[in-house]
């Protein structure tokens, strides 16, 4: 593929031109982001995740109104690129997992390079099949991978992972998350020696992962992750942890205080939607899939 040659190069000058609302906090009140819902798909079930609950305002992982094929995400595309010139990035954040769902996955980024060379790719995973699709994720020019890591112990893993599913098989225990674990690391180590610019995702379950997380923060930044986003834990309906207590701003941020000694925090997250569209702190998705009128206002998309 042509655009891959020079690809450390193109990583390398968009990550000092910060134009990820995500990996860059003053770029998220600059430009838009935009995910496209084309992988629904995933091979874990982690305890905190139902995707099946889904309302359009709700924000939170997972969550989208309409699964998208890849040509259908490449007309979004088009379509929201016209109206928002602030456009930067185009991501692949599920619903399910992004690698579960490669095919898919990667036709849509496919067809959306060949209309435009400038625009930024990234992806979400939960990095089971990271050393799998590595190279095709260097072979495609996805600038920004995000790899939620959850824990780096047995015990935490049992409690956060109900199964995996891998290589036709389905573990459970300590083999799921020795196989997830490994293959988490091995990747993020693999994409960020080729440049990519990874960001490592870790909900803070109260009393189960806690208190190993700055030893996760610790762990990814010896492999090479670009930032850490300690997010608080959301209990969603008909998950297993539905009934826990979500995790506090007060103890997110001291979390994120202690873990800033050792890798970048990342503090502007807005845990968003599997369809989110537009600045960080303003989700245009309702208007995006909820097949309003659209026209361009101070910048941004209102309904005409």
């Amino acid at each position: 593929m042509t655009w891959s040659r020079n690809l450390n190069q193109h990583q390398h000058a968009t990550a000092a031109a910060g134009i990820h609302p995500c990996f860059f906090e003053g770029a998220s009140r600059r430009f838009a982001r935009m995910h496209l819902p084309v992988a629904p798909r995933c091979n874990i079930q982690c305890n905190y995740c139902n995707r099946l609950f889904d309302c359009l305002h709700e924000s939170r992982p997972g969550v989208t109104s309409t699964i998208l094929t890849p040509e259908a995400a490449l007309q979004k595309f088009l379509f929201v690129r016209e109206k928002l010139p602030n456009l930067s990035v185009v991501g692949i954040a599920g619903p399910g997992d992004a690698l579960a769902e490669w095919e898919k996955t990667s036709a849509a980024l496919a067809l959306i390079r060949k209309v435009d060379a400038d625009v930024s790719f990234c992806l979400s995973t939960n990095g089971l099949l990271l050393p799998r699709y590595s190279e095709e994720i260097l072979e495609l020019g996805i600038n920004y991978v995000t790899v939620t890591v959850n824990c780096i112990s047995p015990a935490s893993g049992r409690r956060i992972y109900k199964y995996i599913l891998y290589e036709g098989e389905r573990y459970e225990g300590e083999d799921a998350f020795e196989i997830l674990y490994r293959n988490q690391m091995s990747g993020i180590e693999r994409l960020a020696r080729a440049g990519v610019n990874i960001k490592v995702n870790t909900v803070m379950i109260r009393g189960i992962n806690d208190r190993e997380i700055p030893g996760i923060v610790e762990e990814v930044r010896q492999r090479g992750a670009f930032m850490s986003n300690i997010m608080p834990l959301i209990p969603a309906p008909g998950s297993a942890f539905a009934d826990f207590s979500p995790t506090s701003p007060a103890e997110v941020n001291a979390m994120r205080n202690k873990c800033r000694l050792i890798l970048k925090q990342m503090r502007h997250c807005r845990q968003c939607r599997a369809d989110a569209v537009g600045l960080l702190h303003e989700d245009l998705s309702e208007e995006i899939y909820g097949g309003k009128g659209l026209s361009i206002k101070r910048g941004g998309l209102s309904g005409s």
